[in-house]
């Protein structure tokens, strides 16, 4: 008997730190990708082809698992969920991935990490708009979430404002594509590509927390989670599709080799849309899309780290500072969701327990006695 609530133990464990271990690889998972597609758009690779080449490969690796495991529980396809589904493929996929790949050439990747920390709070005010989150100001925990907000958004704004001197982690001897940017112009277009380039990597957070919101709503209608991310890759990759061939008219853009290009398409469309499509989808019909966008600040901090050391990348004062008031806002809005999830489930199940327990004792009492126990 010790041995099986040993092992019951665990698994409830197991079971309540799984949202967290999986949240935390899809992070790590993300800070690859940004490097690696830095890399392949350095290299010249047109950033409308990777996000289609990213979706072909998401594709043609998530369907076939789609089709098989959730045959017997997929159901049937309609046209408000159809509808849903190009949305989802055009927000994401399509608008998102390519604002944030324009963003992300025009700074660098160090600073497109940093600036998805907005996408929490982005989908909190979304998720308050569309009562998907509920806000009670008599209460401290909503009030954390509000402020925890506020101070999210502030640092974003220091980060787009303010770059300040280069801090230098760790010594390169090689030069980064913004030093060598700024030395071949002097008269401050580089910093006029920073802030456009940080305008639309905030407009590319602003397209993902409402894929998030609309992922939400699409799951109470179809809840299969491998599925939708399926037919949402093959949206993106139909639409990007469309979307390439009208802004490349080019068409050996689309030739790759065995080289870095290749990988970035295949690992972001494995790690980052495939499996992130369906982990996010599972995790948000639990938790919610507050929760799913709440871990990012442990991204920008890998991508910090492996960007400066492969990509020679410069970190800014201003960055560092931001991304500090970002991670005090983003921890105080999860100690809120913390707080929020924790009374949902005292008061609905806080009030059943004894009464079972109790009748459960009688009745045992009872036939252990071989006493008749007495009906009410």
């Amino acid at each position: 008997m010790g041995e099986v609530k040993g092992s019951e133990m665990l698994l409830r464990r197991l079971n309540k730190i799984k949202p967290y271990l999986a949240i935390l690889s899809l992070q790590f998972g993300f800070a690859g990708m940004y490097v690696i597609s830095m890399v392949s758009l350095k290299h010249g690779m047109s950033h409308f082809i990777l996000a289609t080449y990213r979706h072909v490969v998401a594709t043609l690796v998530v369907a076939p698992f789609a089709f098989f495991l959730e045959r017997k529980i997929r159901p049937k396809m309609t046209l408000p969920v159809f509808l849903r589904i190009i949305a989802l493929g055009f927000l994401e996929p399509v608008l998102d991935q390519n604002l944030y790949y324009m963003g992300m050439k025009a700074t660098s990747a160090t600073f497109a990490s940093a600036s998805a920390n907005v996408l929490p709070a982005v989908t909190f005010i979304m998720a308050v708009i569309f009562r998907l989150e509920r806000v009670n100001l008599k209460k401290v925990h909503s009030v954390a979430k509000v402020i925890g907000t506020g101070i999210t958004v502030g640092g974003a704004m220091i980060m787009t404002l303010y770059r300040g001197p280069i801090v230098e982690f760790f010594k390169s001897g090689g030069v980064s594509h913004h030093a060598a940017a700024a030395t071949t112009t002097s008269d401050g277009s580089s910093d006029q590509h920073w802030v456009t380039g940080t305008l639309m990597l905030l407009a590319s957070c602003c397209s993902w927390a409402g894929y998030f919101i609309l992922q939400s709503f699409t799951l109470k209608m179809y809840p299969a989670e491998l599925s939708l991310a399926a037919w949402i890759c093959l949206m993106g990759m139909v639409e990007g599709a469309i979307v390439s061939l009208i802004m490349e008219r080019d068409m050996s853009v689309w030739i790759i080799g065995f080289d870095s290009r290749l990988l970035a398409a295949a690992y972001s469309g494995v790690v980052c849309s495939g499996m992130a499509y369906y982990v996010q989808g599972v995790l948000n019909r639990q938790r919610g899309p507050v929760f799913v966008t709440s871990f990012s600040p442990l991204c920008m901090i890998i991508t910090a780290a492996l960007g400066a050391i492969v990509l020679a990348e410069k970190i800014h004062l201003g960055s560092i500072i931001g991304a500090v008031f970002i991670v005090l806002g983003l921890y105080t809005v999860v100690w809120g969701k913390i707080k929020d999830r924790r009374n949902e489930d005292t008061n609905k199940f806080g009030d059943q327990e004894l009464p079972v327990t109790s009748n459960y004792e009688k009745t045992n009492d009872a036939n252990n006695n071989n006493i008749t126990p007495a009906t009410t």
